[in-house]
């Protein structure tokens, strides 16, 4: 490699300033762009991510020059800092710290105090005190032992509870109230040699002496922590590519755990949880920062309004000075970057040094109100907070939440069985999981599982994805547990310090002091429990929710969206009952883009009137009439209450589409009772079934292909919509139904169809006052689309059958197979979620054929892939005039409709 590699920062020197975040990695970008800043960063220099990239290509070799570079930046580093690394009088000592491109929290691996061996600790101890020095010298020995030599934590963690057993006999404690800041130099002296010990047994080697054996090693398993099994699933679940590599950060040490007069902390500049503009974090006097991630100790807040015990102190009552200085340097970073920050600081005897600063991850419903409202402060234009919330998790926002008046009202009691920090708001209910790993296998079977942990750490990442939500006995609103679940919109309480879990034994309880009817609660591994992310609350069983409603910030965001992509994209809904309907307006949506026939005869009753005129349909005759006479009445009372809710939009109805297999009786129950219900033995309903049966259904007898072999079903169904038509009319309603056929492949059969259709409107006077389209969902009818466009008002691209017909995937059978196709990388998405560029191409090619032939024809999305983002991005580069989506997923569309267009602009 003839690139530069390394670049350094420092006393007023960033040599990468200015480059990317790809390049520096996020932590590197940031150490380089505040030094530049003029704010307090202890010097260092980054390692770029090419160098990891060429790390992997060459067999986990570094490139040729590397060292020198490291060396060259490593002397100034000393210069700057007045120290000597490997000095045994004035020790330089050095972080090594990963840092993605993209923000991986607690994915991979840093370690800390490195330089420290058995003659540098005493000069470490020279320059503060002995309890210090031997309190970093543990520190290092144990996260070297655990990051490079891959040695298990637990080992060192026995060795420390072992010392911490026989101080609690001095002291007259138990062990358990034994806290590090009890111990002294010489306790710290005995676990560093401890911690030695259990080095040399599980390597057979004596741990490393020399400081630049120990810095190149530790840059190496930097590097290899890019692939670790907990990154590489991170990388999955969060769509971060896997080529990107990690840049390594070698910075200066200071120190929080020099004493009372010292600290480390988390500072938000704004609150994660809410959005709300003010700094939001923790702080720990006398400790050093993983110790704030790890949850060992309960960290204190940072504002004294953030206090929820009085006897606790806040760091703005330990130094209003620091405090202040905090402030400020949180305001600064926030107007240097536009955005939100999480930084990390350390004081070091009074003094605020900055250890990282990036995009800080906030909860879905933070996300949208701090990008509203820094627009409306002017930091960011509004288009700009358009861009800037993730439309995925959007979708979170609309998360059902717990109110306890409900609740009462509805169980009559509340049952609260314990309450902790409400770290990832939204309210989940599913089965008790103590294991990450067996949250993950429940999940994939369809199970809603909670994991509950002591405490969460990066290795639990597979079952925190699977679960509906997390809870645990221990942590901070920054331990890993909240970030992590803030990051995927998860809900989340931590710190529920008054639960006594036994992972293990598969159970945790609680005593009655805490609980809703004062008695003690045991709850048991497969048991149903709520919890409240936004509370802080834990409920026995499955309470009630609240669906949310849009308001605030939310309906803000989404009326600057409606008015970039007005005029442009649209964005309708996929509705088949009233209900649906009404929600469907509530949510934005400008008309229904699909209104199901078929998915209206599920219930009971309609069923077996549905089945009678299916079976029959070919014999005719008295029973074909009645059932088909009772359909046409439910489906126009139907149509008249989509019509009415949406009274002035449009509403496409999507005549008869059923592969009929999914509605003929299959089992001998339904048999029984279809032939009692028609008057006919069970033997001649056998026969018809049979007779209808198809090996290829979803490619049979269906949509169109029903209207040319029975005409007079698709007759009464325009009778219905006519009928329902004219009564709102008659109402004063402003009634626009749209009359789709289905499954259409040659004009041919459209024009045929089309002219059954519009017999029937014209009797009701109806001719051209209602239009009549075609639903595309086969790849020649994409082709053919200039064809088509001479008998048809309106297209609608069905995207999930023309996902199936254009793939060759059955989307009832492809889930055995898909997900090894993306887990191999065959595929990048799956298709029946994002829709694939073949059938974007089709989409494309049926627009603009039909569009050639009739300037006017109107053009949507009806598939499930009208709700997915990245999937409306690419309907709106194919030049369709609208999306429609779930009912539920109608603002997700409004949002994504203005990204798509906005990021043509760009």
């Amino acid at each position: 490699m003839a690139k530069k590699m390394v670049y350094f920062f420092g006393n007023g020197v960033a040599e990468g300033h200015g480059l990317s975040k790809g390049l520096l990695g996020g932590k590197g970008h940031g150490l380089h762009e505040m030094t530049h800043a003029g704010l307090p960063v202890p010097p260092g220099f980054t390692i770029t991510t090419e160098v990891c990239r060429y790390y992997y290509a060459h067999n986990r070799q570094f490139p040729p020059g590397l060292e020198e570079e490291v060396l060259q930046n490593l002397r100034k580093v000393e210069e700057a800092k007045g120290q000597k690394f490997g000095d045994p009088h004035n020790p330089l000592l050095v972080s090594v710290r990963s840092g993605a491109p993209v923000s991986m929290p607690g994915m991979m691996d840093t370690i800390l105090n490195l330089g420290l061996n058995d003659e540098t600790v005493k000069g470490l101890a020279e320059m503060a005190n002995e309890r210090f020095a031997y309190d970093s010298y543990r520190r290092f020995l144990q996260m070297f032992g655990k990051v490079v030599l891959k040695i298990d934590d637990r080992l060192f963690d026995r060795e420390l509870e072992a010392v911490k057993e026989r101080k609690a006999e001095e002291l007259g404690k138990s062990a358990k109230e034994v806290k590090d800041t009890d111990l002294t130099a010489e306790d710290w002296k005995e676990v560093v040699e401890r911690f030695k010990e259990v080095i040399r047994k599980e390597t057979g080697a004596h741990f490393p002496q020399d400081p630049y054996q120990q810095l190149w090693m530790a840059i190496k398993a930097v590097f290899d922590s890019w692939n670790n099994p907990r990154a590489i699933e991170y990388r999955r679940i969060e769509g971060i590519p896997d080529d990107l590599g990690t840049a390594c950060n070698v910075v200066a040490m200071v120190f929080g755990n020099l004493g009372d007069d010292s600290g480390t902390g988390v500072m938000f500049t704004r609150d994660p949880n809410t959005g709300e503009k003010r700094v939001y974090g923790e702080f720990l006097p006398n400790a050093q920062g993983e110790d704030i991630v790890a949850g060992i100790r309960t960290p204190m807040p940072l504002s004294k309004r953030d206090k929820k015990d009085p006897n606790q102190i806040s760091l703005e009552e330990w130094d209003p000075n620091v405090y202040k200085e905090l402030l400020e340097l949180a305001d600064k970073l926030e107007r240097y970057y536009k955005d939100m920050q999480d930084i990390e600081f350390t004081i070091e005897r009074k003094k605020v040094w900055l250890l990282q600063t990036r995009r800080g991850k906030r909860t879905p419903k933070a996300e949208v109100k701090i990008a509203v409202d820094m627009a409306k402060e002017g930091l960011i234009t509004r288009e700009e907070a358009i861009m800037r919330v993730d439309p995925y998790r959007f979708e979170q926002v609309l998360h059902p939440y717990i109110d306890e008046k409900v609740v009462e009202k509805q169980l009559g009691y509340v049952p609260v069985i314990a309450r902790g920090i409400a770290a990832s708001p939204g309210a989940a209910t599913g089965k008790v999981v103590f294991h990450p790993d067996k949250a993950h296998d429940l999940a994939e079977k369809g199970e809603r599982v909670i994991l509950v942990r002591v405490e969460t750490s990066p290795e639990d990442i597979k079952g925190m994805a699977a679960a509906v939500g997390i809870l645990t006995g221990r942590g901070g609103a920054l331990s890993h547990a909240a970030v992590v679940a803030r990051g995927m919109g998860k809900p989340a309480v931590v710190g529920a310090e008054m639960l006594d879990i036994y992972e293990d034994e598969g159970y945790f309880k609680v005593s009655g002091e805490h609980t809703y009817n004062g008695k003690e609660v045991v709850v048991r591994e497969g048991e149903v429990i709520t919890i409240d992310g936004g509370s802080g609350k834990v409920y026995l069983g499955d309470v009630p929710k609240v669906e949310p409603e849009l308001g605030g910030e939310v309906a803000e965001l989404l009326e600057w969206a409606d008015e970039v992509r007005k005029g442009k994209l649209g964005v309708r809904a996929n509705a088949d009952t009233p209900e649906d309907a009404r929600r469907a307006r509530e949510f934005g949506a400008e008309g229904i883009g699909l209104a199901r026939t078929e998915h209206m005869f599920f219930a009971e009753e309609r069923i077996r009137d549905f089945r009678t005129m299916i079976l029959f349909a070919s014999r005719k005759g008295e029973r074909y009439e009645e059932a088909k006479g009772r359909i046409k009445s439910y489906q126009a009372e139907d149509f008249y209450g989509l019509l009415k809710e949406m009274d002035g939009l449009p509403v496409i109805i999507r005549l008869l589409d059923p592969p009929l297999h999914e509605f003929l009786p299959k089992t001998e129950d339904q048999i029984k009772e279809t032939a009692q219900y028609a008057g006919v033995s069970e033997e001649e309903i056998r026969r018809l079934v049979e007779a209808t049966e198809e090996a290829n259904p979803m490619l049979g007898h269906r949509g169109v292909r029903l209207a040319i072999t029975y005409p007079d079903i698709y007759a009464m169904q325009t009778e219905a919509v006519a009928e329902a038509y004219l009564k709102l009319k008659e109402e004063g309603y402003n009634p626009k139904p749209k009359i789709m056929l289905p499954l259409v492949a040659f004009a041919s059969e459209m024009e045929k169809v089309r002219e059954i259709v519009e017999g029937v409107l014209e009797r009701y006077g109806l001719k051209g006052k209602i239009e009549v389209g075609t639903m595309i969902e086969l790849p020649r009818a994409a082709v053919k689309g200039d064809e088509i466009a001479r008998y048809a008002d309106f297209f609608s691209f069905g995207t999930n059958d023309l996902t199936q017909t254009t793939l060759g995937f059955s989307r009832d059978d492809a889930g055995k197979f898909l997900p090894e196709y993306i887990e191999k990388g065959l595929l990048e998405d799956d298709p029946f979620k994002t829709v694939d560029d073949a059938v974007v191409a089709l989409v494309e090619m049926g627009t603009s054929r039909g569009k050639c032939e009739k300037e006017n024809l109107e053009v949507g999305v009806c598939g499930e892939h009208g709700g997915d983002p990245k999937s409306i991005r690419k309907f709106y580069k194919a030049g369709v005039d609208y999306v429609s989506a779930s009912p539920f997923r109608v603002p997700v569309a409004r949002l994504a409709a203005a990204q798509a267009v906005l990021g043509e602009r760009c």
